[in-house]
Order: C-alpha cells, then structure tokens, then sequence
C-alpha cells in the first residue's frame, strides 16, 4: 500500500497538465486531466472490474493454476500493452472521442463506422454490467445486513441468489442506484466527476483489497492455496490455457471498445504514453493478482471447495462467496468488505463506460454534458431492465436469455473486433511512423519501439483473429 501511495504522490508532484495544443475554449469545453497520475488510476479503474476480482480468479482454477498466471503476464506484456498503446496514440493526437478520432485520421471514410461501434458498444456494455454491479450493491446490503451470518450450504447459497436474481424490482432499483452514481459522477465532468471520484475509489480499491489479501494468507490452509496459485506446473501447459490466458489479458484491459482512446483524449502532450500504458497495464494486473490470493488461499481454507468444482457463471461469485463468509474467522466483516470491493471495482468500470457515448455528444452534437450524461445513462437503464429480469425476473427474458446474448456480443465480440481495428488502423490506415511521432511527444527515447512495431502489425492482429474465431466459434 505504502508503494501505491508513493507512486500517487511522486506521480501529481511530477506531472502536472498544461493548456498546450488546443485553444482555451475547447479545453473549457472537454476538460483535461489534473495530472498524469490521475489519468493512469482513471484508466486503470476503467480496465479494473469484476471480471478482474473474480473472473481471473475463476479463469486460474479452471486452467491450471500457476501457469495460467504465467502465461496471463506475458499476454499483458505482448498484447494488452501493445494495443492500448495504439489507442492512447490515437486518442491524444486527435483529442477527440473514438467517431471523431477516426474521423479526423482518416475524414469521410468507413472507418468511422468504428467508432461508432465503440460509442454504441459502451452504452450496451454498461446496460449489462450494470446489473452485475448492481448484484455487488445488492450484495454488500444483505451482508451488511447479516443475510450470510451462520452455517450456509451451496443449496442455501445458489437459493439465495436465485430469489435475488428473480425479484424485479429489488434487482430494478439496483441497477438504478449503479446507473445513477455513475451519470451524476460522469455529469460532473473530467475534473469536478471523474477526477474527482478517481482519487477517492482507486485508492479505496487498493486498500481494501490488500487487507483482504492479508486476512486470506493468514487463514489455517491458506499454504496450499498460495502454492497452487505461484508455483507454475509447466506439464499443465496446452493450447487452451494459452487462448483463455491471452483471452482474459485482451478483455481484462478495458481495450478495443473505446475507453481508453477518449480517456487519452484528455492528455497533454507533455505526458508520456509509454509510461502510462505500462502503469495502466501493472496496475491491472496487480488487482488480478492480489484477487487470486484472496480467492485461493481462502477457498483451500474453506472445508469441500476447490476450485476445479466451478464452472464460469456470471452469478457463481454471489453464490460462492457467501459459503466462505460462513465459514471463515471474522467472515461477517471479510464479507462486507469483499462485496464492497465488488462495487467499487465495478463503479471504475462503469464511470469509463459511460464517458465514451458521453464525450461523442458533447464533440460531435454540442450538447452539454449534464445533458448528455443524462439521456444516455436513461437510456443505458431502459436497455439493462430485460438483462436485469433475464434471470428469473419476467419469463420471456429469462427464456431468450439476454443478458447472456448481450455478454456475448458486446462483452466478447465487439471488444476483440474493436481490438483488432484499432491495430489495424494504427499499423496500416494511419501509419506505424505518425503513431511514433505522437508517442515521442513527451517521450524521446522509446526503446521497445522496435517490438511494438511488430506487435501492434503483425502480433496483435493474428491473435485477435484467433481469438474472434474461438468464440464464434462457441458461440455457434
């Protein structure tokens, strides 16, 4: 934590934002970060989520522990980087949202269709996530509430979730409150919102899920899960780990989809996009991380659960983790402060996701922000209610299943097709030498120049393919 905070601090004293290359009026206009530290914890809260406290976890138990955080690692390095860095260039040099980015690159031409995509991808994304947010909410009122204190079995547990899930209004007024604290954050503005509530959560996050950390390993049992979890079994090495690790590192980063070309939007050109993609990039990861050795320890702590019993479920963390409040020592406040966590992981999220349609409007329409945040988010609600009722909630929901289809396009597809534009775009469409040029803008010695270029040509693209293929190919 201390490192954290060391970080923060020396990063604000640092690198402190001036009025360069746009006018006054339009800075006015869209708003600049206060500094290069609150940029990289905004865009590191955007890419930190759910799926980084309980999806990764999750994704380790299921493909071989250890080595699937080793190969994880080296996907953030060669991929994830690679491709944020290529939105970054994109969003600063343009400083405009994704339909005006790739407007202004390449004017009157398809690709802005892409942005359109991410504009539209982000709105829908957020109808949905906004109801697994609004389980975390939910969540962390019934534990706080003492729901979990005592004995609870997997039958208990699963019937618990499953009343939830299927009760409209409770789930209703949830994603309401997620969908309300994330418009009147994004109303506020870059500064006054985002800023703002960026300082407060990041850390937040960060504390929490330290003391969480530290509570797990000192439980009785907690040596076999930290084996299982940082010893790689190099034997349980094979083609599926590898796509499922690369999978989780694309998806776990917040890229393709829009996020981080309007974040780095906000950017000076005396900030270096280098250091800041691979702060984003550590910082990400370091959650992912941390959330395994809360998982792990505490679940090979916990009498008759392992994690090769799961199978991924976008409720199984509300079914699980009540099991393990009940059983541990002190689980009423592990508990409380897990689901909070939850929450706040999942409000980082969907801050960045409501700024993506947000800023298209106010660039490309002119409308106010206040404006703006407010139509969208009312209209994100109306488009999260039949997700919200998909589980038991009004049966023609829950029989098309639509919050799962709506995952499966928005959450999977569209972020690997964004994924795979953007490196497409900068590599070939704009061209590896003006991205350069931008990158050396507060950088002058770039000395991975050489690997990224390979990467975001050549690398990035083929993986990305691979991966739109797999799941295509499962979801036929």
């Amino acid at each position: 934590m201390s490192f954290v905070l060391k970080v923060w601090e020396t990063q604000i004293s640092s690198y402190r934002l001036r009025s360069t290359e746009m006018g006054n009026q339009d800075l006015d206009q869209r708003g600049r970060w206060g500094s290069k530290a609150v940029f990289v914890f905004a865009a590191a809260g955007s890419a930190i989520g759910l799926g980084n406290i309980w999806r990764f976890p999750l994704m380790v138990g299921l493909n071989g522990g250890a080595i699937f955080v080793f190969v994880y690692i080296l996907a953030v390095v060669m991929i994830g980087f690679t491709v944020m860095l290529a939105e970054f260039t994109v969003g600063r040099h343009t400083a405009k949202n994704p339909v005006g980015a790739y407007d202004a690159i390449k004017p009157r031409s398809l690709w802005k269709l892409a942005g359109y995509l991410g504009v539209f991808g982000c709105a829908c994304f957020l109808s949905f996530y906004g109801v697994v947010a609004g389980w975390a909410f939910g969540y962390f009122y019934k534990t706080l509430g003492g729901t979990f204190k005592g004995e609870i079995t997997w039958l208990a547990s699963d019937a618990i979730f499953t009343h939830f899930a299927a009760r409209p209004l409770e789930i209703i007024l949830c994603l309401f409150v997620i969908i309300g604290l994330t418009t009147f954050v994004i109303s506020r503005g870059v500064k006054a919102g985002i800023e703002r509530w960026t300082k407060f959560l990041m850390p937040m996050l960060f504390g929490i899920i330290i003391l969480l950390a530290i509570r797990a390993v000192s439980l009785p049992g907690a040596g076999t899960g930290l084996s299982f979890y940082l010893k790689p079994d190099f034997t349980k090495l094979n083609t599926t780990v590898v796509f499922f690790a690369v999978g989780q590192a694309f998806f776990s980063l917040s890229i393709g989809i829009g996020t981080m070309i309007t974040y780095a939007s906000y950017l000076s050109k005396r900030d270096n996009l280098v250091s800041s993609a691979g702060w984003v990039c550590f910082f990400d990861s370091l959650i992912a991380l941390l959330a395994g050795i809360i998982v792990f320890p505490t679940l090979f702590a916990t009498p008759g659960l392992t994690p090769d019993k799961f199978e991924p479920s976008t409720g199984l963390m509300f079914q699980v983790l009540p099991i393990i409040i009940s059983k541990i020592p002190g689980g009423y406040v592990f508990g409380i402060l897990f689901f909070f966590l939850l929450l706040v992981a999942a409000l980082t999220s969907t801050i960045s996701l409501l700024e993506v349609p947000v800023a298209y409007f106010v660039d490309e329409r002119n409308w106010s922000r206040k404006k703006a945040a407010l139509l969208v988010g009312f209209f994100c609600f109306l488009l999260g209610v039949p997700s919200g009722l998909s589980h038991g909630g009004v049966g023609i929901f829950t029989k098309w299943n639509f919050m799962k289809h709506m995952d499966l396009v928005f959450g999977n597809i569209v972020l690997a097709l964004g994924g795979l534009i953007i490196s497409l775009f900068v590599g070939y469409v704009w061209k590896i030498k003006n991205a350069l040029k931008e990158i050396s803008f507060g950088n002058t010695i770039f000395s991975l120049k050489s690997l990224w270029v390979f990467n975001v040509k050549f690398l990035a693209p083929v993986v990305i393919i691979v991966i739109l293929i797999f799941i295509l190919t499962l979801s036929g």
